[in-house]
């Protein structure tokens, strides 16, 4: 890490990935980090065969599950790794991201600059860019009972947020100590808006960080709608999306804005996936599945 005074350890979990991004990914990191810790989960392909025999990637190392145990499991074992190598904070990737040059050291001094000042700090994460989209994603947060949509006034603004999507985000590892690791029964879809919430309700503080960039593919191919670009899961990622929600709405220490707001949302994805995403009624099916099982508390792998 040539340019940041400070031990980052980079977590990338890996699922079936293209070679050339993950390649690409690996060698965007390499520069910033101290170290990178590639977690599989489970892929049946022969991708990741090559890892091992990349020198020129500082401390690279790999972990590979038997199966898909799901991103919050994978997320764990990195982070207990980077733990164990002496990281001060970690920062989390999907596969398929490829982040600026600069965007750790933007992320590193943000985050040490709020610690400094006393801020309880819970994460800092990157203004990512989907290039499939018309807009950079905003920024979330809850004032009183709705989401605010928040943008960035200016090329360095940083804006306080309710939570970080996980990839490119940066977390010291006293947050994690305190708040806990990811909640794994959740496998995949709001683990990281239940940790970040989490957070948020034991007083730690999370924010965007404009000047930190990141490219990010959010879902599937998007759905055109009335000139915008909906993002777009399959019917399996829709179960995970809607069990998930409807189990975090059921539990005491969450804020009852943040389930009015985000269940208003949710209800309204519901509608939308169903009547313009195809095959319609195979989202529908698992939706509807999903929130059954968030009602019954059955969490884990769909099987």
């Amino acid at each position: 890490m040539d340019n940041i005074q400070a031990a980052v350890w980079a977590v990338v979990v890996s699922f079936n990935p293209r070679q050339d991004k993950l390649q690409a990914l690996l060698d965007l990191l390499s520069p910033q980090v101290t170290g990178i810790v590639v977690v599989d989960n489970g892929s049946s392909n022969r991708g990741l065969d090559w890892i091992p025999s990349r020198p020129a990637i500082r401390p690279l190392h790999l972990i590979r599950f038997a199966e898909n145990r799901g991103i919050a499991a994978a997320q764990n074992a990195g982070i207990s790794y980077a733990r164990g190598h002496g990281a001060e904070f970690v920062i989390l990737f999907d596969h398929d991201s490829a982040p600026a040059s600069n965007m750790v050291a933007r992320l590193v001094d943000v985050a040490k600059e709020k610690i400094s000042s006393g801020v309880e700090l819970a994460a800092v994460g990157p203004r990512y860019l989907d290039e499939r989209q018309d807009n950079p994603p905003p920024f979330i947060a809850i004032e009183g009972c709705r989401i605010r949509r928040m943008t960035c006034k200016g090329p360095d603004s940083v804006v306080e947020v309710s939570y970080l999507i996980a990839s490119g985000c940066l977390i010291p590892m006293r947050a994690l100590e305190i708040v806990g690791d990811m909640r794994e029964p959740l496998f995949i879809d709001y683990v990281d808006i239940e940790w970040g919430l989490r957070a948020r309700e034991m007083g730690f503080r999370s924010f965007g960080v404009c000047a930190a960039k990141m490219s990010h593919d959010l879902g599937d191919e998007p759905i055109r709608f009335m000139r915008r670009s909906i993002p777009l899961h399959s019917p399996l990622r829709h179960y995970y999306h809607f069990r998930n929600a409807i189990w975090l709405y059921r539990q005491d220490w969450l804020s009852w804005q943040w389930k009015l707001a985000d269940g208003w949302r949710l209800l309204m994805k519901y509608g939308f996936y169903t009547l313009f995403a195809p095959p319609r009624y195979k989202h529908l099916q698992m939706m509807t599945k999903g929130i059954w099982h968030g009602l019954t508390g059955r969490l884990g792998q769909y099987r």
